[in-house]
């Protein structure tokens, strides 16, 4: 793994860089960049611009490896919250939902893994209320069984729950296979985790060879892939092949992160593909920012550029 991103993955589990950094103005800029703010309005607004600009939007409220069950029940408040406005909004055929099921519970001991699943499914009760939809977000390899029973658990209810897989799991080329089913959406990203060799790919040529394999399995699968990459090599492999198939741009996506290549947004939109945002928003920023910034030498570069602003 590059020692630049593997120092970056470790401060986002330092508390004190997280204080330091959070106390910083210029972090301000920084976190503006790259989320839409902390509060439903916020995620509103955001939602509301890029639906006008022709894409699609997934929105995920920020919070992971929650310990405190009382912590679990108001990340179930605020997808209540958000899915609600969404409805009102008018928004539902284009924004859906991603949530985290470490949010929700699932570290809070033996029992966690049926707490995020009722918290889980509180979610997608109201999602499917609201005419809209849930995709389950992958966390950490130790964490991809219990996320993937949960999902399963979900599917009885709401066959539409997305799940996440990442390409630098050795692993997930099968999962590919178990989950590329009728009507499975099912979301490929690379990966953001600081995982260990004996489960990951380590190198940028491999996880790439890897997402490749993995999207050619789901492509020829009977589900509905979604394709997260900037990765602008992999967007050219996807692009080609869709064209080439003949697909119908309304069976695929192609996921882009908020305040990431916002003009390759455009771009894609423009030349007719689906194209979805994904937008986090809320008060717990930090660990998701510090994972952005370690996907991108240009990311980091912006910080450090914000945070020389200082003086």
């Amino acid at each position: 793994m590059n020692p630049l991103r593997s120092a970056i993955l470790a401060a986002a589990r330092s508390d004190r860089l997280r204080s330091t950094i959070a106390a910083a103005p210029p972090t301000r800029a920084v976190v503006d960049r790259f989320v839409a703010g902390e509060t439903t309005a916020d995620a509103l607004r955001v939602a509301r611009a890029l639906v006008d600009a022709g894409c699609a939007v997934s929105l995920d409220h920020l919070g992971e490896d929650v310990t405190d069950a009382a912590e679990a029940g108001r990340a179930v408040d605020a997808y209540r919250e958000v899915l609600e406005a969404v409805a009102a909004a008018g928004l539902a055929d284009r924004v859906e939902v991603s949530v985290k099921l470490s949010a929700l519970g699932q570290g809070l001991g033996a029992g966690g893994e049926a707490v995020a699943y009722e918290h889980a499914a509180a979610i997608c009760a109201v999602a499917a209320d609201a005419g809209t939809t849930v995709t389950v977000d992958a966390e950490d390899h130790t964490t991809t069984d219990s996320t993937l029973r949960v999902v399963a658990k979900l599917r009885e209810t709401w066959p539409w729950v997305g799940a996440v897989l990442q390409a630098q799991l050795r692993r997930t080329e099968a999962d590919c296979g178990t989950l590329a089913g009728p009507g499975s959406r099912v979301r490929l990203c690379k990966g953001a985790y600081a995982e260990p060799e004996s489960v990951a790919y380590r190198t940028a040529d491999s996880v790439r060879a890897s997402f490749a394999r993995c999207a050619g399995t789901l492509l020829d699968g009977a589900g509905y892939p979604m394709f997260a990459t900037h990765d602008p090599v992999l967007v050219r492999v996807l692009t080609d092949r869709l064209r080439a198939t003949g697909r119908d741009p309304a069976t695929a996506e192609l996921q882009l992160l908020y305040g990431v290549r916002p003009d390759e947004q455009r771009r894609l939109v423009d030349e007719g593909h689906t194209v979805r945002v994904y937008v986090p928003y809320g008060t717990q920023w930090y660990g998701y920012l510090m994972r952005r910034l370690a996907e991108r030498p240009a990311n980091v570069a912006f910080f450090l550029r914000a945070l020389a602003g200082r003086r």
